[in-house]
């Protein structure tokens, strides 16, 4: 089975990605760890995509393909896979689905996360770690339980990501609306798009999921 979950940053893909991952044995593509991975194995691809980047310039569309394509023959066909993010443009889409026909396989899911925006300038503005084992935390979700104390390692030092700010996250959301509208169309088309409402617990969210995917 091969998937798409959608959804603007902060909308809960990854760590939804990984609990499907473990609940149905798939495999999370995420088009950003693959070039950071290939560019630290130095592959083909990798290299060719080191190129581009230090002359600051954006990764294009064919290297992706490449990506996913060399993805897709390691994972074998009885892997599924879920696409995190991607694609976002049409000519994303349509790449997407002329690599899986190469290798036998189609979209049988493509699921938004649906979110409320001033919901989640509010989760993501109030977003912390921990500096020293990286623990997640939130000013309003999720405080350490002994105040300025790390409950994992007992670090008392914490940071913020500088883009998890009001202005970044509502940038974020008008950028996902203007790629992200254009393609659900063709999908919709095809009776293969379902939403979830990415603004309930994580739990509620991956039992939603669950559903979408259990025949």
């Amino acid at each position: 089975m091969d998937i798409i979950l959608l959804g603007p940053p902060g909308a809960g893909k990854g760590t939804q990605a990984h609990r499907l991952e473990e609940h149905h044995g798939m495999r999370q593509l995420s088009t950003g760890d693959m070039l950071r991975g290939a560019v630290k194995a130095g592959t083909p691809v990798g290299i060719k995509a080191k190129e581009i980047m230090d002359r600051g310039d954006l990764v294009s569309d064919e290297i992706v393909s490449e990506l996913i394509d060399a993805e897709l023959t390691a994972m074998g066909p009885e892997t599924g896979a879920i696409f995190d993010g991607y694609p976002r443009t049409e000519a994303q889409a349509t790449m997407l689905d002329d690599i899986l026909a190469k290798h036998g396989r189609k979209l049988d899911h493509v699921i938004e996360l649906e979110v409320n925006e001033d919901e989640l300038v509010k989760r993501i503005t109030g977003r912390f770690t921990c500096a020293e084992c990286g623990e997640g935390y939130h000013d309003s979700f999720k405080q350490p339980e002994t105040p300025g104390k790390c409950d994992k390692c007992g670090s008392t030092d914490f940071k913020r990501r500088p883009d998890d700010n009001e202005e970044t996250v509502r940038n974020r959301m008008g950028i996902y609306r203007k790629e992200t509208a254009p393609i659900l169309p063709g999908y919709e088309a095809r009776g293969i798009v379902s939403r979830v409402d990415g603004m309930a617990s994580i739990g509620e969210v991956t039992h939603a999921l669950d559903a979408i995917l259990t025949p």
